[in-house]
């Protein structure tokens, strides 16, 4: 006999419903974890001590210690100074580490020690340099806003921005400029949280969105290789030239030239966006030129569009913001 399928009745379609969307919920968390994050470098820990950059005037490698979580440590040993110090740079080795009563002991194809805040790194041949620990700052950090500039945000009471200030007086992700803009250039100055168990993308994840349209990453990429959506990267379409993040919780830096896409009275594009980005100073990007949104950024077109500091579930934070409108020129 043939049996038509009957429709639940309402009350038993929306439990159905919100079964699915509680599974689905359930999924989304596993899928997406987003680790704990600490906010301030008093309150990280012993694995923040450890982790950071490693140099010294002369030593012909230099060492950027990243934390893994639960006491774990990845050594990036570079033949030469650090990047964007030295143009030579380049990936000597790899070492892992863990704690060893107070000190933090790396083996690889070579090894290393960290204790009382250097590290001494064994080379495979036999050769050896201790390193003491360094913090580096953007030449651009706490740069004024020159005549002309419009101010998105510069502490509490700022007007140029929609977005949440929190209690320390900072800017939350998911903030937007009340200025829409078409050529400009952009000061942004931001800080990644401490997220030693993430991994990849949830590690202080976030963008800067060029008239919501084209994105810029910022992720805590600290001792990675650059990558397609890695920390500087144009989303998803060109990895920076030097891979330029800072550690977690230090306040970094991006400057960003950015010239908007053309139309023509009908609306067709007649010349791609093109953008050039300094990340903690040093170019990481040179005029590229944009074929369409990046990213999760929205459609083209004549009409400008506001700056955009996404919100993508991570604490990251920003302060002295600011856009300079740039003469259009021709074209």
């Amino acid at each position: 006999m043939n049996h038509t399928p009957r429709t639940p009745s309402r009350p038993i379609a929306a439990a159905i419903v919100a079964g699915v969307v509680l599974a689905f919920t359930a999924c989304t968390q596993l899928v997406l974890p987003i680790p704990d994050s600490t906010l301030e470098p008093d309150q990280a820990g012993a694995d923040f001590s450890v982790q950071g950059e490693y140099a010294t005037i002369g030593a012909p490698v230099s060492a950027q210690v990243v934390a893994l979580g639960k006491g774990r440590f990845r050594a990036k040993i570079l033949s030469g100074g650090l990047p964007g110090a030295d143009p030579d740079s380049r990936p000597l080795m790899e070492l892992l580490g863990a704690w060893r009563n107070n000190d933090v002991a790396f083996q690889g194809s070579g090894s290393a020690l960290w204790s009382n805040g250097t590290l001494r790194v064994d080379l495979p041949d036999g050769e050896n340099f201790t390193l003491p620990k360094v913090e580096r700052t953007s030449p651009t950090l706490g740069a004024k806003p020159p005549p002309g500039a419009v101010i998105v945000f510069d502490g509490p009471g700022s007007s140029g921005v929609d977005g949440k200030v929190d209690e320390r007086g900072l800017l939350s992700a998911g903030a937007t400029s009340s200025l829409e803009f078409q050529d400009a250039h952009i000061h942004v100055e931001y800080r990644t949280p401490f997220e030693p168990n993430g991994e990849e993308q949830f590690r202080g994840n976030s963008g800067i969105y060029l008239q919501r349209r084209y994105e810029v990453q910022i992720l805590d990429s600290f001792g990675q290789e650059p990558a397609i959506k890695g920390a500087g990267s144009l989303y998803g379409v060109r990895p920076p030239d030097v891979p330029m993040s800072f550690p977690p919780l230090s306040w970094q830096t991006y400057d960003i030239e950015f010239r908007a896409a053309r139309f023509d009275a009908s609306g067709k594009r007649t010349r791609p966006a093109q953008v050039s980005v300094r990340h903690n100073g040093v170019v990481i990007h040179q005029g590229v030129e944009l074929d369409g949104p990046t990213g999760r950024g929205e459609p083209e077109g004549p009409a400008p569009g506001p700056l955009y500091l996404q919100d993508h579930w991570h604490p990251v934070f920003f302060r002295n913001v600011w856009i300079l409108p740039l003469d259009r020129g021709e074209g």
